[in-house]
Formats: structure tokens, sequence, C-alpha cells
């Protein structure tokens, strides 16, 4: 493991700060949005679209890597977050400021999906364990930047302003990672295979998770909790599911990864029941654990069985997109009519139907992946 720690320094120190500034930037956009409303004398509401560029832009790096992943190279992630961040905190207008957010999450989707498949194939057998890192660290910079935001004057030109600093770093030290990165992206050898059923399964994960930490606080407010309350609990949440993310760092390579996932559906489950039938914020808090777990264990066992084409890794990224934007949505509008502890009770009924799913098909997937 040392010698591979070694062999990929490079890769592994771009990928573990890049996940890390991901985090920083995206957890930026909410203690910001005010900053930026009164910066451009918009109501908090017209400011919210900073958050939907962010995601539009996310979308367009994935696509872009679906058609053009080949000659992208960590590198070109890293350059296109820096000029992202460094138009949001220019602040020369809230237009510019806007397509920054669009450029920034350009990025944040090439460097999704530039880095995990990367990591995974260069660290081999310990690959998943390794991915696990990339994103707790995404987690960690997610917890660390409000606190700094707050640290520095609550200043969101500032804010960024450090965060296409720090991309511009790793840049420059992830130089040595491009023709690594180039010949294996030309080393493809297993052939793209579109698994509709296994996609499925992202969608759900990474749907169930968007809509535990956008709406899980509101939720826990319809079910009797106080706003600051709730504000701790989200703050738990992502405690907890830091945690779970960094055991996986001593633990993915050693347990089948779907798994994994089946096991996170199965917990997660159950703490929703648990917050739909009794006090839920200590439930709320637990599901953070079994939500860092959907992921990592959905991402390796889809690389695992959808092979290492450049295509793949974007479609795999697609399908959680596609379950992040659409599902606070729906479920919004579904708990509009129900009691206090609807959101509970659908997502409950979600994950039971998923976790009863992925027990049913759990041998044959781990076989299958078994034999890649």
């Amino acid at each position: 493991m040392n010698a591979l720690i070694r062999t990929h320094a490079a890769l592994l120190f771009a990928g573990i700060t890049t996940f890390a500034l991901m985090g920083a930037g995206q957890s930026l956009y909410g203690p910001a949005l005010p900053a930026f409303a009164r910066a451009f004398d918009l109501t908090v509401a017209q400011a919210g679209w900073l958050v939907s560029a962010l995601w539009i832009g996310s979308a367009t790096g994935v696509a872009l890597m679906f058609f053009r992943g080949r000659h992208v190279t960590p590198r070109h992630a890293l350059g296109v977050m820096v000029i992202g961040s460094g138009i949001i905190a220019s602040g020369i207008g809230w237009w510019p400021t806007l397509a920054g957010s669009v450029i920034f999450g350009t990025g944040y989707g090439i460097s999704t999906v530039v880095f995990n498949p990367r990591v995974l194939k260069a660290f081999g057998v310990k690959g998943p364990s390794m991915v696990s890192l990339l994103n707790a660290m995404f987690a960690v910079g997610a917890i660390l930047a409000p606190l700094g935001f707050v640290a520095i004057g609550s200043d969101p030109r500032l804010a960024f302003g450090v965060v296409s600093g720090l991309c511009a770093l790793v840049w420059l030290a992830a130089g040595t990672t491009e023709r690594a990165a180039t010949a294996e992206a030309a080393g493809a050898s297993k052939p793209y295979r579109f698994r509709a059923g296994l996609l499925c399964f992202g969608v759900v994960c990474i749907g169930v998770e968007a809509c535990l930490i956008g709406l899980g606080p509101t939720a826990l407010i319809r079910a009797g909790a106080s706003e600051e309350t709730a504000a701790r609990a989200l703050s738990g949440f992502f405690v907890a599911f830091l945690i779970a993310r960094s055991a996986l760092v001593f633990m993915a390579h050693l347990v089948p990864a779907f798994t994994i996932y089946a096991f996170a559906m199965c917990g997660a489950a159950l703490c929703a029941a648990g917050a739909a039938l009794f006090p839920a914020v200590p439930f709320f808090i637990a599901m953070g654990a079994f939500a860092g777990l959907f992921f990592p264990g959905f991402f390796v066992t889809a690389s695992r069985l959808m092979g290492d084409d450049p295509r793949v890794t974007p479609t795999i990224i697609a399908a959680g997109l596609v379950g992040g934007i659409s599902s606070p949505v729906l479920l919004g509008a579904l708990v509009e009519g129900m009691g206090e502890r609807g959101f509970f009770q659908i997502v409950a009924a979600m994950t039971l139907a998923t976790a009863a799913g992925a027990l049913l098909r759990l041998r044959r997937i781990n076989d299958e992946a078994l034999r890649g």
C-alpha cells in the first residue's frame, strides 16, 4: 500500500484536496446567499438561483465528460474551478456571478468524474477504500467552510477568492498526474455496458441523500423541533456522515461494495421508520451515517459491472444527478398534503422498497462484481 501511495502521490493529493474544496465551495452557498442578496439587491429566493446554477454546471460537466472524457485530466477540472470561483469572488455583477457559479459547477462535475475512477483503478484492491477517502474529504470541506466563512466576517467574495486560490495551488501540484491520467483514459479494456436496473439504485440513494440534506431540517420542524434544534441536527447528520465515510477507508476493500449499499439502505429504512414513529431528531442524525455509505457502495459496484470505458463514470454520476435534482422537488410536493411525519413516512417507504430490491439481488450482483 505504501508503494502505491508513493507511486500515485500526486493523484491522491490532488484528489483529496480537490474534493475538500468541492465540499467547501458547495457548503459556502448556504451562508453566503443572504450576503449575495444584499450585494446585488435581490431577494434570497432570487439569490437561490446561484445554487441551481451550480447543479446546472455540474450536469454540464458530467455531460462533457461523457463525450470528451478521454481527453480531460485533473488539471482541466481544477482550471475550470479556478475560473468559476474566481469570477464569483470578483463580485463584478449578478449575471457574471451567476455565470461563475455555472462554471464552478462544471468543474465540480468534471472533478467527480475525473478523480473517482482514476483513484479506484490506481489503487487496485484498496481502490474502494481510497474512493471512500476522497468522498470523506468532501464532507470535511463541507463542515469546515461555513466555520471559516464566519471567521472571515461572512464575506462571500473573500471566501470564494480563497477557494479559487487554493484550487490554483492544487492545479500546480496536479501537473504530474497529467501523463498517468491520460494513459489510463486510453487504456480501457472492458466495454461500456449500460445497466438501467443498477443505475436505478443510484437514482434512489442520491435522491434520498439530497432530500435528507435539503428538506430534512424543515421536516424536523414540522415534526415539532425548534429551528435551532433542526440546525444542530443537520450538523449532527453531517458529523455522522463523515464518521461513516471515514470508517469506509479502513473497511471498503474488505466488504463487497453492494453489500455496503444494501446495509446502508436497510439502516436508513429503519431510521426513517423510527423518525416517523418516535422523536425524529436522534433518528435523523443516525441516518447521516447510513447516507454516508450510499454513494461509495453504489459507485464502486456500478464501476465494476459497467466496464472501464470513459463513458461509464459520467453515466453513473448522471444517474445520481437525476435523483439529486428531481427527488427534493417531487418529495416536497408529496408531503404538502400529509401530516407532520409525512416526510419520514415517504423516506421510509422509499428506502424500505430499495433495501428489499437490493437484498433480492445482493448475491447475484456481488458474484458478478467479483468476476469483474
